[in-house]
């Protein structure tokens, strides 16, 4: 067996440190990363401080979280303390090991983190600056309490925050020179609070699960300098016009991967202040698609991931995809956790579920109410393919259908949509194909009585003339509705009873 020898290539930290700072954060996404941390650390409040400081600013996340003792500590400062390749705890928003470091050096030269665990109080800093002058090492400084007395602005959130605290972190920046750099000297003070505004914003959409959890989930509380934060859902999920599609889930790996389709209400259904608040950044047409969290935080927002076009009809579609961490390999989430992209397996499941859920969406979009005259006449019982099968369900997206739910109380409209679900799975396919293939046989239709056909296309009249349809076009939309269709008939009679017709 040969030998070899080796050379020691061991990067400059400086060199590396200064490459790492170019990674691509923002200061949200470098907030949001420390704030993974927290949650992970079983963190129920969070805190961020800071201050303009005569052009030398600062800034604090504070948690209350488990803490570290000194060692635990040396470990998290560590550059790569984590393998990614490691099982995590499910709950963990980690991945690389790098967030801590990276996130806080892409925004200042000097780090300093402060931890408090079983009542012991820990510091540890990574400066830049005395790197370069204790001959390029990488050695990161241990505080003393001593140190930490003397820290001014760090020593009043340590005895704030942690003194009597039985646990917590903080996370302190200085020289933020990144910040001073991008804003100049001109108008300096308010880009620094426009820039904290703007992260406020995004943090209250990527972590609005946790600032407003679901039933038995852990609430987490988070503020900007004392001004707490309100969860953005961008779902709209306690509107009645709000449409939630029906849920879909596959498994990739044994992983389940769960998926929520929702419609957004109209905007004839909102008043125009409360249409805009849920539009985003960038309006309905730019956040439309899918919205991808990992244990429950926001990876991804406003994506079809190439699979459709986003266009003016499926502007008010959007979907939850909710992933484990388990499989962060293959969905290829990159250290600053802002983006991802699904393997093949999982497109090809996706791109059945969007096929499923465009035409509600675009259904909306023109206004619901409405019927489309394409002359193939909207059906009772909507026909679904998917993955090389074929099903039937009563289809919500009937006039009939909708009107009734539009009229219903958010509970009892639950209680008509289970109910149409579960009359969907119970169609006897068996009997129909045997009595279909028997030439003795005769399918028919039941007879519905007159008068409630009368009752049931005056209801769908009513609910098209409360969404704005002229009158003029009544006819031609009732004929582009099942039974109506085939049914002219009953239409003029309908018309004249109709109320406001």
């Amino acid at each position: 067996m040969s030998s070899r020898d080796y050379i020691d290539l061991s990067p400059s930290p400086l060199a590396l440190l200064e490459s790492l700072r170019s990674i691509g954060y923002t200061l949200d996404t470098a907030l949001a990363d420390l704030f993974d941390n927290s949650i992970t650390a079983k963190a129920t409040a969070i805190s961020v401080k800071f201050l303009w400081n005569h052009g030398n600013p600062w800034l604090a996340v504070i948690d209350n979280g488990k803490g570290m003792t000194s060692n635990e500590l040396g470990k998290a400062m560590r550059f790569g303390s984590t393998n990614p390749l490691t099982r995590r705890d499910p709950a963990d928003l980690g991945r690389f090991g790098l967030g801590l470091k990276t996130a806080s050096i892409s925004q200042c030269r000097h780090l300093t983190v402060v931890s408090k665990k079983d009542g012991e109080l820990s510091g540890c800093e990574w400066n830049l600056d005395s790197i370069r002058d204790q001959g390029d090492r990488w050695y990161a400084g241990v505080l003393s309490s001593e140190d930490l007395a003397e820290s001014g602005f760090l020593s009043s959130m340590v005895t704030q925050h942690l003194a009597a605290k039985k646990s917590g972190t903080v996370v302190f920046w200085r020289n933020l020179d990144q910040l001073m750099e991008a804003f100049g000297k001109a108008g300096a003070e308010t880009a620094f609070s426009k820039l904290l505004d703007d992260s406020r914003r995004h943090l209250e959409l990527v972590f609005h699960r946790f600032l407003s959890p679901e039933l038995g989930q852990r609430k987490v509380k988070i503020d900007f300098n004392g001004n707490e934060l309100t969860a953005f859902n961008p779902f709209n999920p306690n509107h009645d016009a709000t449409q939630e599609l029906p849920s879909h889930e596959f498994f990739v790996e044994k992983q389940r991967i769960f998926v929520q389709p929702v419609v957004l209400p109209h905007h004839t259904k909102l008043s125009t202040e409360k249409y805009e608040s849920h539009a985003g950044p960038g309006g309905y047409l730019h956040n439309q698609g899918f919205y991808v969290y990992r244990n429950k935080r926001l990876i991804i927002k406003g994506t079809w991931f190439r699979l459709i076009k986003k266009e003016e009809l499926n502007k008010l579609i959007r979907v939850r995809v909710d992933i484990p961490n388990t499989l962060d390999h293959i969905w290829k989430i990159d250290i600053r956790k802002s983006q991802a992209t699904p393997p093949e397996s999982v497109r090809k499941e996706l791109k059945q579920i969007i096929s499923r859920i465009e035409f509600a969406g675009k259904k909306v979009y023109r206004q619901r109410g409405t019927i489309s005259t394409t002359g193939r006449a909207i059906p009772v019982w909507a026909r679904r393919a998917a993955r090389g099968s074929v099903f039937y369900e009563i289809n919500e997206e009937h006039p009939a259908i909708q009107s009734i739910l539009s009229h219903c109380p958010p509970a009892l409209k639950k209680e008509v949509r289970d109910f149409m679900s579960l009359a969907s799975s119970a169609l006897p396919y068996d009997l129909l194909y045997h009595d279909s293939a028997d030439d003795d046989t005769n399918l028919l239709s039941p007879d519905v009585d007159r008068e409630r056909l009368l009752a049931i296309g005056k209801a769908i009249v009513n609910s098209l003339v409360e969404a704005g349809t002229p009158k003029r076009e009544l006819a031609e939309r009732l004929l582009g509705v099942q039974p109506f269709s085939d049914m002219p008939e009953l239409i003029d009679e309908l018309l004249g009873k109709a109320k406001g017709v």
